[in-house]
């Protein structure tokens, strides 16, 4: 651990930008002061999540509080999905929650509510990712709801407030299983460890983990996987998702999709890592990857016929974290690879697609596709990035979200699962079928008669083009701090000190090697190659 000020920095800015919109009376903030300090937060997030990758690809692991705070490579990796998806989302807010203020949807207090909690939503994801606190981590995990349920029913209208009863109830109740498995392993931990104070310490407990009991791990990663599967999303505790994702301002959906979802799944990782080093791979891993491929089965059927479009995205979010749990449960560098980076896709496309169906809001008033036609002729910008970022989540090339469940699939043919990546294929065609009616309908469809033609404003087309482009780079080439970064958290997520070496995925089946050296852009899951060049720079 390196002691640093960087993982408290991060928690601070959006505290205290939430502290201090949701205190100062509204009558004494304008809608122009509430952007300006929304924006000034997002972005000192972003370039603190920034500076924690840089302290990581260079060899140290910052830490806080006396170690409560810590930072890995696995960590960094989920900051940076906070601090991109809730710079774009936040930015996407500003046109967005004009236009509700000029069409009455919202006033001027729930305007300062909106941001004030938004930034208190982001203050407890980052806790989640950077706590090294077990019970800090569980406490991170359900403060997200408190943050997020305000955004979920900010409308007022009677649909909004009961999905947000039903999200605050339905994962109250789910992550308190959570808390269960962490006084578990605490308990256990205080028992065997020479300090019992260090029980409370992820690190302590993966450093010690050989010492636990193996019968209280499994027992408690089943209430794990319960409680902080039902804030990830994962079948069969996913029924709050659909109704949050559908009612919640279109940017707070792309932040619950991308983001909330992803901070659940990272606790899941945590003890999964932990069990891989107390109890051995095989428990945990075919506990997720049943749990997986029930999420991906499900959500499959229940997409296709949907036809409120948001709803629709929902349950394309369940699929896509039943994928990464797949990818997880299959296990080895390459499912633990494709896992990771998998969070990352997702988080970027499905903050497009999200944001994009804002604009479909903004411009027909209404979330039925039935009456959403042509929107290529109509909002021409709008529509060419609704496309994009349906085709990227239906897994199509050269699209982020091809690359990652391309790996997916092959770590499970090279694991000996054809039939279940058969049947997994069978399901995500069915998803692709309900995504290329969107394409067929609302986006390239015939508007109606005397349909208004015209864009939404710069500052709602803005982020998206930035999203997607960033949906296209990863498409074509991983970069190389990314790839590390990736790299280096499937060892820690494997407690691997050798060498893992995975082939670059558009040559799986070949027989050269990707290293970081001989193939910078594409994607590499090389730790120890990592860790030789950041030591020859050092030499030099």
């Amino acid at each position: 651990m390196t002691p640093s000020l960087l993982p408290i920095l991060i928690l601070i800015v959006p505290l205290v930008a939430a502290l201090g919109l949701l205190l100062t009376p509204t009558r004494n903030l304008t809608t122009r002061t509430c952007e300006g300090v929304h924006i000034g937060s997002i972005v000192l997030i972003v370039l603190l999540s920034l500076g924690l990758a840089a302290s990581v690809l260079a060899g140290n692991h910052p830490s806080s509080l006396g170690g409560w705070l810590y930072v890995d490579a696995l960590g960094v990796i989920f900051l940076l999905i906070i601090g991109v998806v809730g710079l774009m989302t936040g930015l996407y807010s500003i046109g967005y929650i004009r236009h509700d203020l000029e069409e009455g949807l919202l006033d001027a207090h729930r305007v300062k509510i909106y941001y004030g909690f938004f930034s208190l939503f982001l203050f407890t994801m980052l806790l989640s990712a950077t706590a090294n606190n077990i019970v800090m981590m569980w406490v991170a995990v359900e403060a997200t709801t408190l943050g997020s349920a305000f955004l979920v029913g900010i409308y007022g209208q009677k649909s909004s407030l009961e999905a947000a009863w039903k999200y605050v109830i339905i994962c109250t109740v789910g992550v308190a299983f959570g808390l269960y498995g962490t006084v578990l392993v605490f308990a256990n931990g205080a028992e065997v460890l020479s300090d019992p104070h260090q029980a409370v310490l992820w690190t302590s407990l993966a450093e010690n983990a050989k010492l636990l009991d193996p019968s209280l791990m499994k027992i408690a990663f089943v209430f794990v996987l319960v409680g902080f599967g039902t804030k990830a999303g994962l079948f069969p505790m996913y029924a709050w998702l659909p109704d949050a994702h559908s009612e919640a301002p279109s940017p707070v959906s792309g932040l619950l999709s991308g983001v909330l979802l992803k901070c659940a799944l990272f606790v899941i990782i945590r003890y999964y890592a932990l069990m891989i080093r107390s109890i051995g791979p095989e428990f945990p891993q075919t506990l997720i990857l049943v749990l997986g491929t029930l999420s991906v089965i499900v959500a499959a059927m229940l997409f296709y016929v949907q036809k409120d479009l948001k709803r629709k995205l929902a349950y394309s979010s369940v699929e896509h974290v039943g994928f990464i749990a797949v990818g997880l449960g299959l296990g080895g560098p390459l499912g633990v690879a494709a896992a990771l980076l998998h969070s990352i896709n997702h988080s970027l496309a499905k903050a497009l697609l999200f944001c994009g169906s804002g604009n479909v809001v903004m411009k027909y008033g209404t979330r039925d596709l039935g009456k959403v036609k042509g929107m290529l002729r109509l909002a021409p910008a709008s529509g060419v990035l609704l496309m994009v970022g349906a085709l990227a989540l239906s897994g199509f090339p050269p699209f982020n979200v091809f690359v990652s469940e391309f790996m997916i699939f092959t770590a499970g043919i090279k694991a000996g699962y054809w039939i279940l990546m058969l049947v997994l294929l069978g399901f995500f065609t069915v998803t692709i079928a309900g995504f290329v009616q969107i394409i067929s309908g609302s986006v390239l469809g015939k508007p109606e008669e005397n349909a208004k033609v015209g864009d939404v404003g710069k500052q709602t087309l803005i982020p998206l083009g930035i999203l997607a482009a960033m949906v296209l780079i990863m498409g074509f080439a991983v970069p190389t701090p990314i790839a590390r970064l990736v790299s280096q958290a499937s060892a820690i997520v494997l407690d691997s000190g050798d060498p893992i070496v995975v082939k670059a995925p558009w040559s799986l089946f070949g027989n050269e090697e990707a290293t970081v050296a001989e193939k910078a852009g594409n994607l590499i899951v090389t730790p120890a190659a990592a860790a030789e060049t950041a030591q020859n720079t050092e030499t030099k």
